[in-house]
């Protein structure tokens, strides 16, 4: 049995904290589904089809991951995908709380999948796609902070 994770996110854009989630995940799973969600809460400075392109660039070189769009429930589209696992990156203990809450939901919605949390690498733990937003917006430097592919995107998106 292929044993196959789903890693969700809204990805807006991608960050080098969520291509370090994505390579360990990789790592333990035979594959590995990125899966893009539109979080109705945010208003995304890509839609979903440039996050989904962007993502496929910066994994192109890791065989067993896949890049695909999800608008429906997470538990939903991990059952239509026959997933055994959610994989889902933790930058500190306040995003703790709140995976806490979601992972409660899509236990009671199926039992069957298992979320797995994974602690990002000590030098990602403040980064999120916001900061990278906001830092971008005003042209500082943040090419260690996402891939060429993505800065390049954002300085097409800030002219």
């Amino acid at each position: 049995m292929t044993r196959l994770a789903i890693c969700p996110g809204s990805f807006d854009p991608v960050t080098y904290g969520h291509l370090d989630i994505i390579q360990r995940g990789a790592k333990v799973f035979d594959h590995l589904i990125v899966a893009v969600f539109n979080n109705q809460s945010k208003a995304p400075l890509f839609d979903v089809n440039e996050r989904v392109r962007l993502i496929k660039e910066v994994t192109a070189d890791m065989e067993n991951v896949s890049v695909d769009s999800c608008s429906g429930l997470l538990m939903d589209y991990a059952e239509e995908k026959n997933a055994q696992a959610i994989i889902r990156g933790l930058r500190a203990v306040s995003d703790f709380e709140y995976e806490m809450q979601i992972t409660s939901m899509n236990r009671k919605l199926n039992e069957k999948i298992e979320t797995f949390f994974m602690m990002t690498n000590n030098q990602y733990s403040f980064l999120s796609s916001s900061i990278v937003k906001e830092v971008a917006k005003y042209r500082a430097n943040i090419s260690d902070l996402v891939p060429p592919s993505v800065e390049e995107a954002l300085k097409e998106k800030y002219q």
